[in-house]
């Protein structure tokens, strides 16, 4: 039994059930979240950041070909350099490695491939602590976030990549029989056979705040369906693709087939790789997350490449109602300071009717409705231990000049402070931006503006917040759409608006759900139908395209035929 075989029948118990989830669109993962010594081991956490300082200012060795020196910038947000170097590759002598290994991995199968892609998986889940640990230090992520989102979250979105190709792939037959009669005739024959053929070599473009949440469904979902892929990590956060990367090496060589197959090209901020890249004829998918100026670069001018992109929105709430204020406030609170807003789903425009709004406590103002959101920030990052947690570092610098600079756009609700960590004193850290201003400032509030800042909009009623909410998406586009309402009116007019403008709708979230969560095997990512991505994490179209079908078919003699 072949090495890949062996990965196959031990993981597909595992792939079949993966399926069975995406279909029924229920809960279900088998990588626990909670990094729990009782799951993992009650040394994973010791031995993983071990792991992890162990790899502080040294070399980081990947099996590429042609190296040509060594590169490495990343600063911890929490104040302090990782001193990790990078091999950087000559580009042409790795993707002619890859084209060289192409045939093979094509010609292994869909089952051996899903096979593999599901033991790499595994292995990533068990060094989820040392991957936690990386990801805080390169995005900022409070460790449970990182632990969360750069490990068992993102191997979901990884496995579910997997499941969805290895399910398409298996539709199509590898051969048939083909007969149609002819009447008196004899009858036409064929046999005909069917070839899964991947389009080339992949490249994806990983961003520096969610360098393996983002990354791993291009990667796997190129990987399984037999594309060699080049992971391009953000100079800022490299060390957790890299960890990837060396694991995936590890499998395919003991598998029998090149490392190579999952490679890393590392740059630096002033000298990027991406665009040259993307652009060689042997790069046939890209997958990109990071700003719409480069996303749309490349849908623009990158013809030799199908390209997925999750670029920038304008993530929006509707407040119209609400059953419960304290509890719609106490969601909204965690949602707007979970990793300082610095997630492509934390909510930045929230509209309310100038007029206010009926709640349990009777009928507020504006002013009164935005007071609460602020208490409500306030008191639950109060509480000891939650603001470092929660709140995460900024990853980049830049975030704290965005959100000086929009505190001059209106009337600060609630102003940004400065956080200290306790064990990080050179920590970058701060509370959320909100702003009020009014519909008509609309040049404030109609593009994204990153990181924890918020702006509560004025309007002149709830259909006029809904119509402004539909401009700002049409034009800039968004991940998530929220509702708070009462009126079952209201939320059918929102629905309308979710489907008209093509965005994931979260009503009444009032509980232990958030607008900017969210689960593999049950929630789309993103719709691909309006300008915040052109692709959605994860449907069909997302997997399909990574792989033609080949036929080969000759005449036969018909059943019963001479």
């Amino acid at each position: 039994m072949s090495k890949a075989q062996s990965f196959y029948d031990a993981h597909v118990s595992t792939l079949h059930k993966a399926t069975e989830a995406v279909r029924s669109r229920e809960f279900w993962t088998p990588y626990p979240e909670v990094p729990s010594g009782r799951i993992y081991g009650e040394s994973a956490n010791a031995e993983g950041q071990s792991a992890f300082k162990d790899r502080l200012d040294k070399s980081f060795e990947l099996e590429m070909p042609a190296l040509e020196g060594e590169v490495g910038e990343e600063v911890s947000p929490y104040g302090f350099e990782l001193g990790i170097r990078y091999g950087r590759a000559n580009a042409d002598a790795l993707i002619g490695r890859m084209q060289a290994s192409l045939k093979a991995w094509r010609d292994a199968g869909p089952d051996a491939r899903a096979g593999i892609c599901l033991e790499i998986l595994d292995r990533l889940n068990k060094r989820s602590f040392e991957i936690g640990y990386a990801t805080m230090h390169t995005t900022g992520q409070g460790f449970a976030m990182a632990f969360q989102a750069g490990g068992p979250h993102a191997q979901d979105r990884g496995l579910e990549a997997v499941a969805l190709a290895w399910e398409e792939m298996k539709r199509i037959p590898c051969s048939a029989g083909w007969v149609k009669p002819q009447g008196k005739n004899p009858a036409l024959a064929q046999e005909k056979q069917y070839t899964v053929v991947p389009q080339g070599i992949s490249l994806v473009v990983a961003c520096s705040t969610f360098p393996t949440w983002n990354t791993y469904p291009g990667l796997f979902a190129s990987l399984v369906t037999g594309n060699p892929v080049i992971v391009k990590p953000h100079p800022g956060s490299v060390l957790p693709v890299a960890i990837t990367v060396e694991v995936a090496q590890a499998v395919l060589r003991e598998a029998g087939f090149d490392p190579c197959l999952v490679s890393m090209v590392a740059d630096t901020e002033a000298e990027p790789a991406t665009k040259k890249l993307a652009q060689h004829p042997a790069i046939k998918l890209i997958d990109f997350t990071g700003s719409s100026t480069f996303g749309a670069w490349l849908e623009n001018f990158c013809s030799n490449a199908q390209v997925f992109t999750e670029k920038a929105g304008v993530n929006t709430l509707i407040i119209d109602s609400v059953k419960s204020l304290k509890a719609v406030t106490r969601n909204l609170a965690f949602s707007l300071s979970l990793y300082s807003g610095q997630m492509c789903t934390t909510p930045q425009n929230i509209y309310i009717p100038r007029s206010g709004i009926d709640t349990d406590e009777g009928h507020l103002s504006f002013d009164q409705v935005a007071s609460a959101l602020a208490d409500a920030i306030t008191g639950f990052l109060g509480k000891p231990g939650v603001a470092v947690n929660v709140l995460g570092a900024l990853q980049n610098a830049a975030t704290l000049e965005r959100i000086e600079a929009c505190s001059e756009l209106g009337r600060v609700v609630l102003a940004s402070e400065k956080v200290d960590h306790p064990d990080f004193p050179n920590a970058r850290m701060c509370t959320p931006l909100l702003v009020s201003v009014d519909a008509a400032d609309k040049a404030v509030y109609s593009q994204e503006r990153f990181g924890p800042i918020s702006f509560l909009i004025a309007t002149d009623s709830t259909d006029h917040s809904i119509e402004l909410a539909r401009e700002v998406i049409a034009e800039k586009g968004a991940i998530t759409l929220g509702v708070y309402s009462t009126s079952e009116a209201v939320l059918d007019k929102t629905h309308e608006l979710s489907l008209d403008v093509k965005v994931a709708l979260s009503c009444n979230l009032a509980g232990g759900v958030f607008v900017n969560q969210s689960a593999a095997f049950s929630d789309f990512h993103a719709t691909g139908g309006n300008p915040a991505a052109n692709a959605c994490l994860t449907d069909s179209s997302f997997v399909s395209r990574r792989f033609v079908v080949v036929q080969n078919r000759h005449d036969v003699t018909p059943p019963g035929g001479e």
